[in-house]
């Protein structure tokens, strides 16, 4: 059930001399000594449940300055608003642009009644700073789940011309009441930012904008590809920004997380894309060099710093399919498999093959000591878990941005095996390669090139098999050349 908790209304026609971004400043500051000394004192379970992660200062105010001129009535919604640090930037930003709005109208929502009380005070003093700047103010907490309260509107909302948002993370049970609700407005969304997001996208006018953190993770992956295709259908995008370290934005909380700040314009036509981080300046890039328009896909990429390298890997000729090849995740799941694990050497095993067996583009296999397995029952109940013998090209699926290299791919070579489920496995039609091939799409896996493509498209810890499939190859003939080593990977990317 929806509970309004208040309603303030401000209207006032005198001057803010000398500008009101100095009280301004000084709201958005104390929220956030505020935000330092509530966060640690709420409930984890509940952070938990509702994915609530506050935005710092400096952070909300780079957020609210992506937005372009304001019209001259403002109706901005703030989606799980938590403090209103986000909402009292904005009203900072707009009480000192050179043309403000005529009038700021402000939806903010927060379910959390220890947040929503905070929120209160904020927003009372946004009010202040828009009647000392000589702007008719007006604003509302709903205290209710955003995205039922959409679904329960039925389309009856007002059309917002601004968004702002930090949505909560989490994913979305198939059984929840927000799944419902998402499927009643006809949202597809695999998680609660994106859900957030594009109800917020749908509620806004036509040229209307929204500037939104979330986690990066949405720019590429099959999980998110009809978001994806949903927000580049519906909106044009004018600015990414990343964060490239993962503790710059929520650190305090805890959280490692690549998160990306963007810029949407609903309805709009697609123009050139700002595309910044926290190591690199903004630069204004072609749309095709975010997404490729040849690409089902859709993934937003970021070629940040990357020189060509990258753009040289997209335009390499061949797939996986091409070459003959397959990759998949490796077979055993080590919970489900833990009665067939076994020492290496029983007899009636397998070598098991981890992550950590991985080094140096090689396999060493046993590890003394390994405080895992280094074997699998060779028997009735596994033999959909082995592979043949043969060559393989292994790849990690879990790897850091903080690591040299984010694809790292190593050669097995040997009999009957099995491999854990944090590989990616490269196979043919399920059996093994020629030798030289491996060889050379090892080498070819742990270019310099390869990982400035994947930097661009890949924004969590893992590289999946589906990352993989959407990478371009160089030809058979290439990858066998550069096995036999006659070429380098520079020759031939």
């Amino acid at each position: 059930m929806t509970d309004i908790l208040n309603t303030q209304t401000a209207t006032a026609t005198v001057e803010a001399p000398g500008g009101a971004s100095g009280p301004a400043r000084a709201l958005v500051d104390q929220l956030d000594r505020r935000r330092l000394e509530v966060s640690p004192s709420l409930d984890r379970g509940r952070r938990r449940q509702f994915g609530q992660f506050m935005t710092p200062a400096p952070v909300a105010r780079a957020m609210a300055q992506m937005f372009g001129a304001y019209p001259s009535h403002v109706r901005l919604l703030d989606a799980g608003a938590g403090m209103g640090s986000l909402t009292a930037a904005f009203v900072e930003s707009a009480v000192s642009a050179a043309v403000p709005p005529r009038s700021l109208d402000i939806t903010a929502f927060e379910i959390d009644p220890v947040l929503a009380a905070v929120l209160e005070v904020t927003l009372a003093g946004c009010a202040e700073l828009c009647a000392a700047a000589g702007i008719a103010f007006s604003s509302r907490i709903i205290r209710a789940d955003y995205v039922q309260s959409a679904a329960d509107a039925c389309g009856s909302h007002p059309a917002y011309t601004c968004a702002i948002l930090n949505p909560p993370y989490g994913k979305i049970s198939s059984r929840s009441e927000t799944r419902r609700a998402l499927d009643d407005l006809g949202v597809a969304a695999s998680n609660l930012y994106a859900a957030f997001v594009a109800v917020a996208l749908t509620q806004l006018a036509p040229g209307g904008e929204i500037v939104a953190i979330t986690p990066r993770s949405f720019c590429n992956g099959p999980m998110h590809k009809g978001y994806r295709a949903f927000l580049l259908e519906t909106a044009a995008l004018d600015a990414l920004h990343l964060y490239d370290s993962r503790s710059a934005v929520f650190g305090d909380d805890g959280v490692l997380q690549e998160v990306v700040v963007m810029k949407l314009r609903k309805s709009g036509e697609q123009g050139q894309v700002l595309l910044s981080s926290d190591t690199v300046s903004a630069r204004a890039l072609p749309m095709s060099e975010i997404v490729d328009a040849a690409d089902p896909q859709q993934v937003i990429r970021f070629p940040l710093g990357t020189g060509n390298a990258a753009r040289r890997v997209t335009g390499l000729p061949c797939t996986l399919a091409d070459l003959g090849l397959q990759v998949s995740t490796g077979r055993v799941m080590e919970y489900r498999a833990r009665s067939h694990l076994r020492q290496e050497g029983e007899a009636g095993s397998v070598p098991l093959i981890y992550p950590q067996h991985l080094r140096d583009g090689a396999v060493h296999w046993p590890i003394e000591g390994f405080r895992k397995s280094n074997a699998l029952a060779d028997d009735d109940d596994t033999q959909a878990l082995v592979m043949p013998a043969g060559v393989y090209v292994l790849a990690k699926r879990i790897t850091a941005k903080e690591e040299a290299r984010r694809v790292q791919a190593s050669l097995y070579s040997g009999g009957r095996v099995a491999f854990e489920n944090h590989l990616n496995v490269f196979h043919a039609d399920g059996g093994g390669l020629s030798q030289v091939l491996a060889r050379g799409l090892t080498l070819f896996l742990n270019s310099g090139e390869v990982n400035a493509y994947i930097r661009t498209v890949s924004g969590s810890t893992q590289i999946n098999a589906s990352d993989l499939r959407h990478l371009r190859y160089p030809s058979t003939r290439h990858l066998v050349a550069l096995g036999q080593g006659t070429v380098e990977v520079a020759d031939i990317v």
